[in-house]
C-alpha cells in the first residue's frame, strides 16, 4: 500500500514522507525518529546538531545567487498523535504506518495517519536533500513533543539559529496563511474513592459509546462535533437520578488535543428497572443522534449485559462526579470579537477515567488571550475542586500574536494571488503551534504558517490531499526564490 504513495507527485516529497512514517514517533517517545532525521542530515554531510531537549537542527548554505538572501528557518515537529479505532489491532510502538490512496487523498488504514506534521517534515527533508531547488540559507528546525507539550519548543534556548524569518510548515488548509494561534494549559482533576459491595438484586451492563467523529481539539473545536465523554456522562447522570443507576468504571477519550470519539462504562441498575433503563437508553441514544445527526452520524449506543463488578463507586463520590463532569464547560467558550469567526477561548474534556479507587479527569484549555485562558482554566479547577479533586494546571503555553504588516506576510501574500489568481486567507488559528513559544526567544524573527489541506488531524480519519501537496509544495518552492534579501 505505501508503495502506491510513494509513485504520487513530488516523488521525492512522498518518498521521504513513507520513510518518516515507518519510524515510529510518538509524542515523548521520539528517540528512534530523532536518531533517523539525525543520521538523514549527516549522510548529507550538512552541519547537524541536537540540542539538550531532543530537537534536531540541520543547516544548508544558500544554493548559487541566493547567498544574499535572509537566512530562513524551515520548521516542523517530529511527534505525532497516536489513534486508532478499537477494532483496529496495530501497534503504535513497532508499527511504521500503513497507508493508501484513496482518490484524491492519502489515508491510513485505521490510524491516524501522520500527516500532521508529517508532511512539513517531509517537505524540509526534500529540500535540504535537493541539488536542484533554488533556496535562501536554511536552518531546519525539527522539534520534539509538539503534540502533548510543546516542550521541544519550550526548550529550544536562544542564540541557535541566527534566521530572521520562520516558515512553520504546520497549517492544514492550502488558502490559509497563518500569523497568530492560541495558547494552551492542561487541566489534570486527580483523585481517590473507596468502593463499595454491591447488592445482589442489580443487573450489571457494559455501555459503549462510539462512532463520533472526533478530531483536532483546537481546528475543529467550533465544528460543534459530540464529545464522547460529555455524552456519556449525560447518559450515566440521567440514569443515575431516575434509576438509580451504580458506576463501576468509566474509561472514556485520551489524548488532550483529540476530541473523545468513544468511551465505555461499567454500570449496574436494579433488577426491577432493568426494561426502563434499557428504554431509557434507546430513547436517550435517539435524542443523541438527532441532536448530532450533522457533525456524528455514526453515533451509537451499545448496552451489553455482563458480569456483576464487585464494587461500585458509593453514591456520594457518583454523585459529585458526574455532577462536576457535567458542568465543565466543554467547547467554544468565546469567540473572538476581533476577527470574525475565530474562536478565541476554549476547552476540551479530553479524558475521563474512573476505575480501582483512583479517578483522573483531563482537559485542554485555550485562548489567543493568556488571561481569559488562564480565567477559564481556574473556573474549571474550581468546579472539579468543589467535588474534592486535586487540581493541577500545568504545560501552559503562549499563544501567537499576529503581526500582518510583517514583510513575509505581504511576500507569501503576492505571491500566493499570482500563483493562484486568488486571496488567501490571512489569519490566526486555535490551534497551538510552536510559533509563540518559539518567538519568545527571537522576539524579532518574523514567522507565518502554511501547509496543505490535512482533514481529521487527531483521528483516524485524518487524510491529506494529494493535489493539495502539489499546490502547496510549489507555493512553498516559488516563496523560497523570494525571500527578501539581507538588511
Amino acid at each position: 500500500m505505501n508503495e502506491e504513495v510513494r509513485a504520487l507527485e513530488p516523488k521525492a516529497l512522498w518518498n521521504n514522507f513513507a520513510d518518516l512514517n515507518a519510524v515510529p514517533r510518538p509524542s515523548k517517545k521520539e528517540e528512534r525518529v530523532i536518531k533517523f532525521i539525525k543520521s538523514f542530515g549527516e549522510k548529507l554531510g550538512l552541519e547537524t546538531t541536537e540540542d539538550q531537549t531532543g530537537n534536531v537542527i540541520i543547516k544548508k548554505p544558500a544554493s548559487a545567487g541566493y547567498e544574499d538572501r535572509q537566512t530562513i528557518v524551515m520548521q516542523s515537529h517530529l511527534d505525532m498523535v497516536h489513534q486508532k479505532n478499537a477494532a483496529t489491532n496495530f501497534d503504535f510502538s513497532t508499527q511504521g504506518i500503513e497507508m493508501y490512496v484513496d482518490g484524491d487523498w492519502v489515508k491510513a488504514k485505521g490510524t491516524t495517519l501522520g500527516a500532521d506534521n508529517g508532511i512539513g517534515v517531509a517537505s524540509i527533508m526534500t529540500i535540504l536533500a535537493s541539488t536542484d531547488i533554488a533556496h535562501p540559507p536554511i536552518e531546519a528546525l525539527f522539534t520534539v513533543d509538539e503534540e502533548t507539550g510543546m516542550t521541544g519548543a519550550m526548550g529550544l534556548k536562544g542564540g541557535m539559529l541566527d534566521a530572521t524569518i520562520m516558515l512553520n510548515l504546520d497549517t492544514e488548509d492550502d488558502r490559509e496563511l497563518t500569523i497568530g494561534c492560541a495558547g494552551g494549559v492542561d487541566v489534570t482533576a486527580t483523585g481517590t474513592y473507596t468502593e463499595e459491595v454491591l447488592d445482589a438484586n442489580y443487573t450489571a451492563y457494559k455501555m459503549t459509546l462510539n462512532g463520533l467523529t472526533g478530531g483536532h481539539s483546537g481546528m475543529d473545536i467550533h465544528l460543534g462535533r459530540g464529545n464522547a465523554n460529555k455524552l456519556m456522562n449525560r447518559l450515566l447522570y440521567l440514569a443515575s437520578t431516575q434509576f438509580g443507576l451504580r458506576v463501576s468504571s468509566i474509561d472514556g477519550g485520551g489524548l488532550r488535543n483529540a476530541i473523545p470519539r468513544e468511551s465505555f462504562a461499567i454500570v449496574a441498575v436494579p433488577s426491577d428497572k432493568d426494561d426502563a433503563f434499557k428504554t431509557f437508553v434507546e430513547e436517550t441514544t435517539t435524542v443523541l443522534q438527532k441532536e448530532h445527526r450533522t457533525t456524528d452520524p455514526n453515533l451509537q449506543v451499545i448496552i451489553e449485559a455482563t458480569e456483576a463488578p464487585a464494587k461500585v463507586l458509593t453514591t456520594g463520590f457518583q454523585d459529585k462526579l458526574l455532577r462536576a463532569v457535567y458542568a465543565c464547560p466543554n467547547g467554544i467558550y468565546r469567540l473572538s470579537p476581533d476577527i470574525e469567526s475565530l474562536v478565541q477561548t476554549s476547552n476540551n474534556v479530553a479524558r475521563v477515567l474512573v476505575q480501582n479507587g483512583e479517578s483522573t479527569i483531563m482537559c485542554l484549555t485555550r485562548s489567543s488571550v493568556d488571561s481569559e485562558k488562564m480565567d477559564l482554566a481556574q473556573a474549571i479547577q474550581a468546579v472539579f475542586e468543589l467535588a474534592g479533586a486535586n487540581v493541577t494546571l500545568s504545560g501552559s503555553y503562549p499563544g501567537w500574536a499576529p503581526a500582518p504588516g510583517a514583510a513575509i506576510v505581504q511576500v507569501m501574500s503576492d505571491l500566493y494571488k499570482e500563483l493562484f489568481s486568488d486571496e488567501p486567507l490571512v489569519n490566526a488559528c486555535h490551534a497551538g503551534l510552536e510559533c509563540g513559544i518559539l518567538g519568545a526567544n527571537y522576539p524579532e524573527m518574523e514567522m507565518i504558517s502554511f501547509g496543505p489541506n490535512i482533514r481529521g488531524a487527531h483521528s483516524p480519519d485524518e487524510k491529506v490531499a494529494v493535489s493539495s501537496v502539489q499546490k502547496y509544495w510549489n507555493f512553498l518552492l516559488e516563496t523560497l526564490k523570494h525571500i527578501p534579501v539581507k538588511a
